[in-house]
């Protein structure tokens, strides 16, 4: 493809009410019933440029309405092709959607279902680790929508459960992280099986500059929605930076929480390991705690973000498979236990509270082992982050207060052990136990002396007169051989013979 000009859209202003946008009646009733009023500022710029069929690259901060930003205008688009038949052949593919996670790609799937329930839009999705048997009956039957994780779908046209050759929409969501974690191989695999011809939708929080390569190679003239500057954090959301040790950081964590009635949160940190760890670290705390990383099979996962959802579980500790597009509703905070190691993934983290407008507070935990990641974290957010020092106080049970603050121990009693006889004085003193010494037994000297053969020993009856008389033509000098046990099979020997 040639050099493309990104050219940022310009729309006229748009009503900020979604019933006021050219909408099926269809459509408007699923957004009335969702709760969905008012259009967020991605929304009202993005949808009328979506239903004008251009491509479109879409910048915005976390807890936006992305979704709804391109799901609703594709759906719209779509209800040409709306029918009843129980045909396979009358339900292809026609919109396809990629997200880097499985819980990302379930919750635009479960958002999409909710916007098309009142239509014959078929919409399923499709993600790794779980049984591939249901899916392909699906797939089989019949979508019009498909949402699914790169991975799962390629093994899916491998297979042949699905054709992409009518797919008319492309989405690709939270496409920096599909490229940070490897995808572009499978991206531009998948993207080989779609029509040339077609309308393609990248939205993002973050804007790389690879993501900007890659729609210069797959976007026609693409216009560029922005409603923040690029890699922006939330405005409602309170950033606080402590300065801990790593010894330090859980209960910084318990404390933070008890200090500030928080009820629930989202811990993230760098590793799978960690996170388990963590996660049992809390239940000793008494804190009900669920962990969520990439060991855990995708029913796991799914079961935990429920739960954490549903009120069931106080702390998520996870990794950064939850930073991307999970919306929980009414998250009041979450704590970066550990620094990013990639500082877009900061803006992702603290996106997952403070949603739809609503405030929270995000609290990272610095050690001096940090420096280099908050130098990135810094470069990224264009200013200087002030750590603040936290004042820790240990209330877990059992634990030693400070030798300052020890009481000190009276010197204990003489004990009757401790007192040793003083010769033939009547009277003991009492002495330190470190100075006794215990008596020295009587030694018997018969065991010190060497050894000594008996002079009365006697030889044994088959050896007996061996040594009286030496053999003929030996020197007497010399002594004869001593007969054998006749057990060893010895032969006899020739004195014994010559007698």
């Amino acid at each position: 493809m040639t050099d493309t000009q990104i050219t940022p859209a310009t729309p006229e202003p748009t009503p900020a009410r979604f019933d006021t946008l050219p909408l099926d009646a269809k459509l408007l009733r699923a957004v009335d019933d969702s709760g969905y009023a008012l259009m967020t500022p991605i929304q009202a710029k993005a949808i009328p440029i979506v239903l004008d069929g251009r491509d479109v690259m879409g910048a915005a901060q976390t807890g936006t309405g992305k979704t709804a930003a391109f799901s609703i205008p594709l759906l719209q688009r779509m209800l040409k092709h709306e029918n009843a038949s129980a045909s396979p052949a009358r339900h292809p593919v026609r919109a396809l959607v990629l997200a880097p996670t499985r819980e990302l790609a379930d919750q635009v799937a479960n958002n999409i279902k909710a916007y098309a329930k009142h239509t014959n839009l078929r919409v399923t999705v499709v993600f790794g680790g779980i049984d591939m048997k249901p899916q392909t009956a699906v797939l089989k039957g019949g979508v019009e929508v498909l949402i699914a994780t790169p991975g799962r779908l390629l093994d899916h046209i491998e297979a042949k459960n699905c054709v992409l050759n009518q797919v008319e929409y492309v989405v690709l969501d939270e496409a920096d992280r599909m490229l940070d974690i490897g995808f572009l191989p499978d991206l531009q695999r998948i993207l080989s099986f779609l029509p040339k011809a077609r309308q393609t939708l990248l939205f993002s929080a973050t804007f790389s500059p690879e993501i900007k390569r890659l729609a210069q190679s797959y976007l026609q003239d693409p216009l560029l929605v922005e409603v923040a500057r690029p890699n922006a954090t939330a405005t409602n959301v309170e950033q606080v930076f402590y300065s801990v040790t790593d010894d330090e950081k859980r209960l910084a964590v318990t404390q933070t929480l008890r200090q500030r009635g928080i009820k629930q949160a989202i811990v993230f940190v760098n590793s799978k390991l960690g996170a388990a760890r963590l996660a049992r670290s809390f239940e000793r705390d008494g804190l009900r705690t669920s962990a969520l990383h990439g060991d855990k099979s995708q029913d796991e996962r799914l079961k935990s973000l429920e739960a954490f959802k549903a009120g069931e579980v106080d702390i998520l500790v996870a990794t950064d498979v939850a930073a991307r597009g999970l919306d929980i509703a009414d998250l009041p905070a979450v704590f970066n236990f550990d620094v990013p190691f990639n500082a877009e993934d900061y803006v992702h983290r603290i996106g997952r509270t403070g949603r739809a407008g609503a405030s929270g507070v995000a609290v990272t935990l610095v050690t001096r082992s940090d420096a280099r990641l908050m130098a990135d974290l810094e470069k990224l957010l264009k200013r200087t982050i002030e750590l603040s020092p936290i004042e820790l106080e240990d209330t877990r049970p059992g634990a030693r207060p400070e030798r300052s603050e020890r009481p000190e121990r009276a010197p204990r009693a003489p004990r009757e052990w401790d007192a040793r006889p003083a010769g033939d004085a009547a009277v003991s003193a009492a002495v330190p136990r470190s100075s006794y010494r215990a008596p020295t037994p009587a030694r018997d000297t018969f065991f010190d002396k060497p050894y000594e053969a008996s002079a009365c020993a006697e030889l044994p009856s088959w050896d007996k007169g061996a040594t009286a008389v030496a053999p003929r033509g030996v020197s007497a000098n010399i002594r004869p051989k001593r007969k054998v046990a006749a057990l060893f099979g010895a032969k006899p020997a020739a004195s014994a013979l010559e007698s």
